[in-house]
């Protein structure tokens, strides 16, 4: 008896050392071969000033937002624009005063003109957010608009933001220049769950790969935006018959930089140094839900997408703490030995986006932790799905692609 518990620790050990084996080889993988999705220089590419500038529209999505706004619209008002451009703040049913207080707000900081519209409530068929973005386009298109900047309610820019996007936008030939914000990071939760929410997001979309380029080759159909911060050219709008196209989209940034490219678009994403996301998430419950609204959208909706997720999360991040643990008590050096080496790949690939959010690099090791409750916010969002939730947000629920929006 006593010898067959031996062999069967063995066996245990021999699989665990395998599997640990497997992780590092996939964190080698990462770390070369996947657009080098860890280093955060994916700023702004060079900018050229026009001759003439462009005329621009910013539209502003905006649903019930009247806590964040005064730390965000006003940096909008003042943007040191060298051409025509104005905004356009599109109430989309907000209950907290979100038009009127924009108003006041636009009468308090004088700069560029505001409009406050309401496009009423979105038919089947539409997200809210999309709906409003479609109104605001309708109005800024009888401006004659070159570019259309699309911006959340929560985003804060840089007075030379507006400025920057053109000038790049206009050098490198994009149709879409899109800006990852960055994003709130105060409290304890904001710290360990915020960076790895962007290093996931570049893990998945290598900001390399999206933009052209030599390290674009292999993968030049990848294609992906930030919706905080999106210059969008009228024209490649029109192609691509943004937003109708997309209408149903609950993660209308990548649907949006896809159907761009798909009507051979030029698009850049990329790190932002001027535009921050204002909106706090100061609760793990907070946290938990922006990330269970939307994470099995980007799974499509498929069962095998979300196993192969599970499968993949757990070897690439939960393996090498464990593989530790387990050559640590059963004395197995193989086993120990490669799974401290995938987790110090781990560690090492984070740190940059530690330093770019200005967080402590001892967070870095904790990052199978965080991972793990991305695995968690994963499933719950797919058990959502599958309870008729969906993606809900501000109200409304989006249970399936195509369904009649549910009022909450």
């Amino acid at each position: 008896m006593g010898q067959t518990a031996l062999v069967s620790a063995d066996v245990w050990t021999s699989v665990v050392t395998v599997v640990s084996a497997l992780s590092l080889v996939a964190w080698l993988w990462l770390l070369f071969a996947r657009g080098f999705f860890w280093r955060t220089d994916v700023r702004l590419p060079a900018r050229e000033e026009p001759g003439a500038w462009p005329p621009v529209c910013v539209v502003v999505p905006a649903r019930d937002e009247a806590a964040v706004l005064p730390a965000s619209l006003p940096s909008l008002l003042a943007q040191d624009y060298p051409g025509r451009a104005e905004v356009f703040l599109i109430d989309d049913g907000s209950t907290d005063g979100t038009g009127a207080l924009a108003c006041e707000l636009a009468r308090r900081h004088a700069g560029l003109p505001l409009t406050v519209a309401s496009p009423g409530e979105p038919p089947a068929g539409w997200t809210g957010k999309l709906w409003a973005v479609r109104h605001g386009m309708g109005l800024a298109h009888a401006r004659g608009p070159e570019y259309l900047l699309l911006t959340d309610a929560d985003i804060a820019h840089a007075p030379d933001s507006l400025r920057s996007l053109v000038s790049a936008a206009g050098a490198g030939g994009f149709d879409v220049v899109s800006q990852m914000a960055r994003l709130r990071v105060e409290s304890g939760w904001e710290r360990l769950v915020v960076p790895a929410f962007v290093y996931f997001f570049a893990q998945l979309y290598p900001f390399r790969w999206i933009g052209g380029g030599r390290a674009a080759k292999r993968a030049t159909r990848t294609a992906a935006a930030a919706g905080g911060c999106v210059l969008l050219r009228a024209e490649a709008a029109e192609r691509a018959r943004i937003p109708d196209a997309i209408r149903d989209a609950v993660i209308d940034d990548v649907a949006l930089a896809r159907a761009v490219k798909g009507v051979s678009g030029r698009v850049w994403l990329g790190l932002a140094d001027g535009v921050d996301s204002v909106r706090p998430y100061p609760r793990l419950h907070d946290l938990w839900g922006m990330v269970a609204r939307s994470a099995y959208a980007q799974l499509r909706h498929n069962p095998l997408v979300l196993a192969g997720t599970v499968v993949g999360l757990t070897l690439v991040y939960l393996v090498p703490p464990v593989s530790v643990v387990v050559g640590a008590v059963t004395a197995s050096a193989a086993t120990g030995v490669s799974g401290a080496a995938a987790w110090l790949v781990m560690a090492g690939t984070y740190t940059p986006m530690l330093r770019y959010y200005r967080q402590p690099l001892w967070l870095a090791p904790l990052l199978p932790f965080t991972a793990f409750l991305y695995l968690l916010m994963t499933v719950d969002s797919a058990v959502r799905h599958y309870r008729g939730r969906g993606a809900a947000w501000k109200g409304r629920t989006y249970a399936r692609p195509g369904a009649v929006p549910e009022e909450g």
